[in-house]
């Protein structure tokens, strides 16, 4: 099911950060390990109007984008990476942590695996597990 048309993201707002292009520290090759290699990286958050709505006009209410782009900064500052896969289920895991965040789509790409092809990538979709 396309999560476009998933009914439990009605009445949430899609907050999105785009082709974050860095150069990371990833890949299982012995070759990936030497050096550092471009990587995109796109994170969606879902969140409830109710919680990212401002009756003030206020950063305070809503989810600042400093939020997504710091936490991955700070998930590539921990060093060398082997798969997407971990890198794609950390952020998930992070994102999903925020109180506010409903549900959220990480995925990343590497361009320059192959030169017959755009990118090869990784995408996780998932959403937050009720606390209790």
């Amino acid at each position: 099911m396309s999560t476009l048309l998933d009914p439990r993201l009605v009445g949430c707002r899609r907050l999105y950060l785009r082709n974050l292009e860095l150069p990371v520290r990833i890949g299982a090759h012995d070759f990936e390990k030497r050096a550092a290699q471009r990587l995109r990286i796109n994170v969606d958050l879902y969140v409830r109007l109710a919680d990212s709505s401002s009756r003030n006009d206020e950063l305070r209410d809503v989810v600042d984008y400093d939020f997504i782009r710091n936490s991955v900064l700070t998930r590539l500052e921990r060093g060398h990476i082997h798969l997407q896969e971990t890198l794609c289920d950390d952020l998930l895991a992070t994102m999903l942590a925020h109180p506010r965040v409903h549900a959220a789509r990480v995925s990343t790409a590497k361009p320059d695996v192959y030169a017959d092809c755009g990118e090869v990538g990784v995408e996780v979709f998932g959403f937050r597990q009720p606390q209790g």
